[in-house]
């Protein structure tokens, strides 16, 4: 998916391994302030270091899975520059609640073992949410560069993703897992639609569907 204006040119595809870096920063700087990770990976003012140095790790591991198991990772490129991007899973892939072990290993001992188990379960609590949707994406991460914010990217970007489920025959749709008010309104202008409200220790947050 391609266009261009004036004097800059917009592509969405899949990231490059060189990419993967920037992804990570971009998804970082996006999800610092998550009120579901921040309650899940503890985050405190006292202790803000330990809470990054968690968030990062779990961002690694996430995208090195995303990776190996040939997930969908989609950029927006701005004339060949990544300035977003989306991570994606189809449901019935290997990216089961449980991991595999391996991920599970790197990321306790990175994150913390109660702080994993919490991550599993809520990535378990989503899935049977979803049973009755068949196939389906699960938009797991996105992320735009702060720079380049309200310019309109998060929603190219979206409308990439709509192509992917298109090119997928046996995909029912798309959901995501959004906790704040402005957000759950940007994807609803997207087509998205309320599925179930769902609770993750004090963080409420709705999983809406397209």
């Amino acid at each position: 998916m391609t266009t261009s204006t004036q004097n800059d040119v917009y592509n969405v595809q899949y990231i490059a391994a060189e990419d993967i870096s920037i992804a990570a920063s971009l998804i970082y700087q996006a999800y610092h302030d998550d009120p579901v990770l921040k309650e899940m990976l503890s985050y405190s003012e006292d202790e803000l270091p330990a809470y990054e140095k968690k968030l990062r790790a779990l961002i690694r591991e996430e995208l090195s899975s995303f990776w190996q198991e040939k997930q969908p990772l989609i950029g927006l490129y701005r004339n060949d520059k990544l300035k977003a991007v989306a991570c994606v899973f189809e449901s019935n892939s290997q990216l089961q609640a449980q991991r595999y072990w391996h991920w599970r290993l790197k990321l306790m001992l990175s994150a913390g073992y109660l702080q994993t188990n919490q991550l599993i379960e809520k990535e378990q609590t989503i899935r049977n949410a979803l049973k009755e949707q068949g196939n389906y994406y699960f938009l797991a991460f996105i992320a735009v560069d702060p720079h380049f914010q309200g310019e309109g990217l998060g929603r190219y970007l979206l409308r990439g993703l709509d192509d992917l489920v298109k090119n997928n025959v046996q995909a029912t749709g798309m959901a995501v897992f959004v906790t704040q008010q402005q957000h759950i309104a940007f994807f609803q202008t997207e087509g998205f639609e309320k599925l179930k409200k769902l609770a993750f220790n004090n963080v409420e947050g709705e999983l809406l569907f397209k």
